[in-house]
């Protein structure tokens, strides 16, 4: 069990993704090299012979698929893909992620990495996803994969990330990530594909925030949650985080009800909380846990609104003894239950605690830094009233 244990609260759970592994692990340059140009050359196959122009490419940034984060890794991964497509494939010309090179690209490029499990291993291989979708007939037109060793990477969540109050895996990041396993020849994830035009702002927002450019991240959050589109899990945290970077608190307290409401109504909900080693207490720092009573009192107030029945599931990363990190879970579970219907005394009828311990990891890697902090979490899972209390 590590020194900083974190709890996320999870309404309802997310479809996994990603095909499974047909080559041996490689090196990070052997793997971008093979996924890269076995993608490119499926599209050949889509131009004439005679069709000698090149074709526009915009890359939506890549995820790890596991967790839906942004990290050190995919960042890698998209600068090492861009660079071979850059220098080895002319046919291909990657464009700025923009709204305007939304119309003029013909392709839209999506990646992801997915930690592969291993019986009795911390650490195993990651698989490289990519595919090419048509941006004009939503179809993903190329699609490949390959296999690299996990101990080349550093899978350190970025800035935002790391900062998130809430697990960012929603229905939009399960759609990019099923886009991106999609064979060739079918349709992209009709979910992701319409909210493909806020996409830029998103990203451009995401760059300023983990830059320090609080102010501008929060302007273009704002403008992304203002179109149609824009009402999305990444975009109401962005404007919480950037509201509490810039001592804006009334925006910050009004953000993440949003962010509750919005889980509530879609039924998938994480908010982090860390605790200090193999206890119950709440991470001392109160730079880290001084939102806390807000956060749980926010939540307990929008639930009950919202008349649901959950199971609060705990999870721990993969460290210590199996029995201790199931019982560890439990208990922090329980202790998230006993705050909440501190708050709301209905609740102690509609909710339950169960620990799961480390059996249900999303990362896996044990390593008990920010890397796997989503696996220290604590699902709040909404059930019928009849199964809950």
């Amino acid at each position: 069990m590590s020194a900083a244990l974190m709890l996320g609260l999870t309404i309802a759970g997310c479809a996994s993704t990603g095909s499974a592994p047909t080559t041996a692990a490689q090196r990070v340059d052997q793997a971008v090299a093979q996924v890269t140009d076995a993608l490119v050359s499926q599209t050949q196959s889509l131009s004439g012979m005679l069709d000698t122009g090149r074709r526009g490419v915009v890359l939506d940034p890549m995820i790890d698929a596991n967790s839906g984060q942004q990290t050190v890794s995919t960042q890698l991964l998209q600068g090492r893909v861009s660079d071979r497509i850059r220098s080895k494939h002319a046919s291909l010309e990657l464009l700025p992620f923009q709204r305007a090179n939304l119309d003029k690209a013909t392709y839209l490029l999506t990646g992801t990495l997915t930690r592969q499990r291993q019986v009795g291993k911390s650490r195993g291989a990651l698989q490289i996803n990519l595919a090419l979708t048509d941006l004009r007939k939503g179809m993903v037109v190329a699609q490949s994969s390959a296999v690299l060793r996990d101990d080349e990477l550093d899978n350190t969540p970025l800035a935002f990330e790391q900062d998130s109050p809430v697990l960012p895996k929603d229905q939009l990041i399960e759609g990019y990530a099923r886009t991106t396993v999609t064979p060739a020849g079918q349709p992209a994830d009709a979910y992701y594909m319409q909210r493909l035009p806020v996409a830029p702002i998103v990203s451009e927002a995401g760059t300023a925030y983990n830059a320090g450019r609080y102010e501008d991240a929060l302007n273009q959050y704002n403008l992304a949650n203002a179109t149609p589109a824009g009402e999305q899990l990444r975009v109401l945290s962005g404007i919480y985080l950037a509201s509490v970077k810039l001592d804006r608190a009334a925006e910050a307290d009004k953000a993440f009800g949003n962010i509750v409401a919005f889980g509530i109504a879609n039924k998938q909900l994480g908010v982090k909380f860390l605790f200090n080693p193999g206890t119950t207490v709440f991470w001392s720092d109160p730079k880290v846990s001084g939102s806390y009573g807000l956060w749980l009192a926010r939540i307990a107030q929008v639930s009950t609104q919202a008349n649901v029945c959950m199971d609060i599931v705990g999870h721990t990363s993969r460290t210590g003894a199996e029995s201790l990190n199931d019982a560890l879970s439990l208990q922090r579970a329980g202790y998230i239950r006993q705050r909440l219907t501190g708050v709301s005394g209905v609740l102690g009828d509609r909710t339950r605690a169960a620990g799961m311990g480390f059996r249900e990891n999303l990362i896996g890697s044990g390593t008990d830094n920010a890397v796997d902090a989503l696996d220290r979490r604590v699902e709040f899972k909404i059930v019928g009233c009849d199964r809950a209390g």
